[in-house]
Formats: C-alpha cells, sequence, structure tokens
C-alpha cells in the first residue's frame, strides 16, 4: 500500500496544491501525509479524489473493515500488517483460540491482507489449513494460492530447535517451507 505522500509525489502535485484540490489546509495535508495521524474518512476521501482515485473507494474500503468479524484471519492479518512484522504471535494465536472456541469457517473465509509480508501470509495460510483440518473442515480456496516460501523459515528462531523443527512440522507448514514444532498450535 502506498503513502498519500507516495500518491502526491508520483503525480506531481505540490502539497499546496493537494491541499487547494482537496479542499483542506496545507497544515492538513501535512498531518494527512505524517504517519500515525487519525485522519477521517471524509478528509481522506477528499484527498484521494484530490489525486484522481476515486474517493467512494476509501468508504467502501473503511465499510468492508468494519463488516470483517474481530476474529477473523483477514482481521488478524490486518492487525499485523498494522503492528509490524513482530506482532504476529500475539494477533496470530488471539485468532487460533477464536476459531477453537466456535470452529466458525467463516473465520477463514478472507485471505489475509496483501499488504501482509509473505513469511506470515504462508503462515497464516498454514494455520488455517491446520485449524480446517482439526475441526474436519474444508480449507478455503485462498489457501491453495498462498505460495511457499523461497527459503525456509524456522519459526521459532532457536538454532537448537532446527532438527527438531524438520522432524515434527505438520504438512501444512512444512508444504510452504514453514518449521514448526508439533506443538506450535498448542497452548500450556
Amino acid at each position: 500500500m502506498i503513502s498519500i505522500a507516495e500518491a502526491r509525489k508520483r503525480r506531481g502535485i505540490s502539497q499546496r496544491e493537494m491541499a487547494a484540490r482537496a479542499g483542506v489546509s496545507f497544515r492538513g495535508v501535512q498531518l494527512l501525509e505524517r504517519p500515525g495521524h487519525n485522519w477521517r474518512v471524509s478528509t481522506m476521501a477528499r484527498a484521494a479524489e484530490a489525486l484522481g482515485l476515486p474517493g467512494r473507494g476509501v468508504d467502501m474500503a473503511v465499510g468492508r473493515f468494519l463488516r470483517l468479524h474481530p476474529d477473523s484471519v483477514r482481521a488478524a492479518s490486518t492487525r499485523m500488517a498494522l503492528d509490524g512484522f513482530e506482532s504476529w504471535k500475539t494477533h496470530l494465536f488471539d485468532f487460533v483460540d477464536a476459531f477453537r472456541s466456535v470452529g466458525d469457517v467463516a473465520l477463514v473465509g478472507d485471505p489475509p491482507v496483501e499488504e501482509l509480508d509473505s513469511r506470515l501470509r504462508a503462515l497464516c495460510a498454514s494455520v488455517a489449513e491446520a485449524l480446517c483440518h482439526e475441526f474436519g473442515i474444508r480449507a478455503p480456496g485462498w489457501c491453495e494460492g498462498v505460495p511457499g516460501l523461497g527459503r525456509p523459515w524456522f519459526v521459532s528462531g532457536i538454532e537448537n530447535l532446527k532438527a527438531a523443527a524438520l522432524v515434527e512440522s505438520p504438512v501444512w507448514f512444512r508444504s510452504r517451507n514453514i518449521f514448526v514444532l508439533d506443538n506450535f498450535l498448542s497452548r500450556a
């Protein structure tokens, strides 16, 4: 996903010109381009239109996000993408716990967001397949479209556990070049 500043620069528009086109103040454009700023949806829609993008697209994206089940793999992947790579354990295992508590296939119906790191997309697909197998549910079709990693990823990151992960890693993970211990999805 490109930022507002990148989109503006690609189109050769200055901040002042964008402010005039969007009907917001110059300071407003500066704030829009600042990471972490909380924007109003209406301001984002006007900025999108000023950049020649469909302003209704902002409304549609926000609406689609609000309709997401908060415990779904897509919502978890959105939080991972927003909070950074290191946040995956918290968000992924919140999803695992939620899925196991209800066993609802709708929680894996939508794929992870495109902005997610490829390792985490592959991990989400592997986890979804493992959980569906556990519940005797057919895995969603999007899982098949998630490719394996070019290089092995040993999720634990602990050198002494690599040999065990090579042997124990369930097929849903191994098939994507991800190596975990057999108890990866277990809670103590």
